[in-house]
């Protein structure tokens, strides 16, 4: 069965073990998947890259929430009970 791999990089996990920054600072700060059997275990991304994910999936979730309430009743609020 052929796995798909998300990335233009990839190293073995033996790589990994036997030398884990020289196998992250090869990709040049791309993603690189680590295959276990000819097979991707995981992807090993820059912190950087993984903190604008998380920033990115946070907002989509606040896009979410947003679309959902958009139809809701609005609440009359005078700026004195704020």
């Amino acid at each position: 069965m052929a796995t798909r791999i998300l990335t233009e990089a990839a190293a073995s996990i033996s790589e990994l073990k036997a030398n884990p920054m020289k196998v992250a600072l090869s990709a040049h700060g791309e993603a690189i998947a680590i295959l276990n059997r000819n097979e991707p275990a995981f992807y090993c991304i820059p912190a950087d890259t993984y903190e604008f994910m998380m920033d990115h999936i946070e907002d989509l979730e606040l896009c979410a929430i947003a679309e959902q309430r958009k139809n809701e009743g609005s609440v009359k609020v005078s700026l004195s009970d704020l």
